[in-house]
């Protein structure tokens, strides 16, 4: 009952760069932060997850793709994107080359990363080491500029956002951290025609029902010579057809979007006014009107509330008798959700009926 249709419109993207040197202790107040900015669009480099980390990682309403470093310590890059974006991941390796065409045929392209080439002066466009004056060399050969132009570790400019388009990257902002991060977040616009996707889903509305109707026109059936002589097969069929028939003269149905996102369990309004706070100290800090250590001071309080705030949710799911609300807070952090998808028979035609997918 789910239609989705493709829309092609000009729209601005607000999104998050941040490079995090381990987002494991900071998992908690990143989706706190997306939810209260409302970013459609979240990039992480330096993540630091390898295998174990599908468990709460996910931030719901939004697409996850990762990259994990293989082998050693470190490294790893994450992009959480909202759903309502139609987004796909594409492979860029030499033996791939319709992907490389792709990528090629792309007339809007944002890179964000740290780069890490702090001897790079961006003001005169040189550089002292002969990597730094390659890479360079590589933007000049791609047509891409950078739009960051503040320090963003330490009083150096590691951090880029790179695009191939004047006006495709607006309103770039460097500041704030999340946890301790050595490593200065980065917001932006993308101002670009986007493809979106609009999902009208029907639902059943049970608060609606009428199920004493419902009992009624299933009991005014006869069953017994309705279902004499048929397979299991056919006798399923059957009943399926008379189920639905009553199911849809007794329960309305409702629309809904899926583009919004609800406010994560255990996610207190309280816990979104410190967050908020964090920023502000922040914006003074740079402003000269409050000292750094009042800022090292909201990034502890707000790390200890997210803590705590999810260690209380924690044991609260635990200790509840409420195995729906357990098993949806736990769903609710895998990195994907898997559903099968379409079957094939022997002759390579898609399989529609419940019958054909048991056999299968």
């Amino acid at each position: 009952m789910s239609k989705s249709r493709m829309e092609g419109s000009t729209v601005q993207l607000k999104c998050l760069y941040t490079n995090e040197r381990s987002l494991g202790n900071k998992q908690e107040e990143l989706e706190a932060t997306v939810l209260l900015e409302s970013y459609d669009i979240v990039a992480i480099t330096e993540t630091w997850w390898y295998e174990s980390y599908d468990w709460s990682v996910a931030i719901e309403g939004y697409k996850l793709f990762r990259r994990d470093r293989q082998g050693r310590r470190g490294g790893g890059v994450a992009l959480y994107v909202k759903e309502w974006l139609e987004s796909e991941e594409m492979s860029l390796k030499p033996s791939l080359g319709s992907d490389e065409d792709r990528v090629e045929s792309l007339w809007a392209l944002v890179l964000m990363g740290d780069f890490n080439h702090p001897d790079i002066c961006w003001e005169g466009y040189t550089a002292r080491h002969v990597q730094s004056r390659k890479f360079l060399q590589c933007l000049d050969d791609n047509f891409l500029t950078y739009g960051v132009e503040e320090s963003t570790r330490r009083g150096v400019l590691l951090d880029l956002i790179l695009k191939n388009k004047e006006g495709l990257v607006e309103d770039i902002k460097v500041g704030g951290s999340l946890g301790c991060s050595d490593h200065e977040k980065i917001e932006f616009r993308i101002v670009d025609s986007i493809c979106k996707t609009t999902s009208r889903t029907e639902t059943l509305d049970f608060r609606r029902d009428n199920f004493d109707l419902f009992k009624k026109l299933l009991g005014e059936i006869p069953w017994v010579r309705a279902l004499e002589g048929r397979g299991a097969q056919e006798s399923w069929s059957i009943f399926k057809y008379h189920f639905l028939e009553a199911r849809d003269q007794c329960i309305p149905k409702s629309k809904k979007s899926g583009k919004g996102s609800s406010r994560p369990a255990g996610l207190s309004m309280e816990l979104l006014k410190k967050l908020k706070w964090k920023k502000d100290i922040y914006t003074e800090w740079k402003k000269g009107l409050t000292a750094w250590e009042d800022y090292k001071n909201a990034v502890r309080i707000c790390r200890d509330e997210t803590r705590k705030a999810k260690a209380s949710l924690d044991l609260k799911s635990v200790r509840d008798v409420n195995k729906k609300g357990f098993f949806k807070y736990i769903g609710g952090k895998w990195k994907t959700r898997k559903n099968v998808g379409l079957l094939l028979n022997e002759t390579g035609a898609t399989v529609t009926e419940e019958f054909y997918y048991i056999k299968l």
